[in-house]
């Protein structure tokens, strides 16, 4: 099942601040007893509520961006990161999400920042080769790797 993330911060619900629910309410006292108190209007107290989470996908899950990072890399070889995200938004044209388009609260637009991470996810499996900061190149695993 797709996790939904925050609006906020862009994180999961289930580790973002905006995400957690309310801390259950502290023990009540047992109620004195209390003198009837004149009438008075009270304002009605606001309460919000916290709607379920959809069940449509919000943005892009990152490991979607594998199978198009690495068929990139097969066809073009070695490129840096302005160019495989320019052609990556191609490909990507009809995958993207409105919500992938808009800029996050860092100022990176959604989708860039999951092929990022993406990209750090295939440098730990040894599918693209880490040594060469803003080049993004296959490895020989990498290039093996079916998309």
């Amino acid at each position: 099942m797709a996790e939904d993330y925050c609006d906020l911060c862009d994180l999961p619900l289930s580790t973002c601040v905006h995400g957690m629910p309310a801390p259950p309410p502290a023990p009540a006292a047992a109620p004195a007893a209390r003198a009837p108190r004149a009438t008075a209007t009270r304002k009605p107290s606001v309460r919000t509520t916290t709607s379920k989470p959809s069940p449509v996908r919000k943005r892009t899950e990152q490991e979607t961006f594998r199978p198009y990072i690495v068929q990139l890399l097969k066809d073009e070889g070695a490129l840096e990161t302005a160019e495989v995200m320019e052609l990556l938004e191609e490909r990507m044209a009809e995958v993207l999400l409105e919500r992938d388009r808009q800029k996050a609260p860092t100022g990176e637009v959604r989708w860039h920042t999951a092929a990022r991470a993406e990209r750090k996810a295939m440098m730990d499996e040894g599918l693209i080769v880490p040594a060469q900061p803003g080049i993004w190149q296959l490895t020989d695993r990498g290039r093996a790797h079916p998309h």
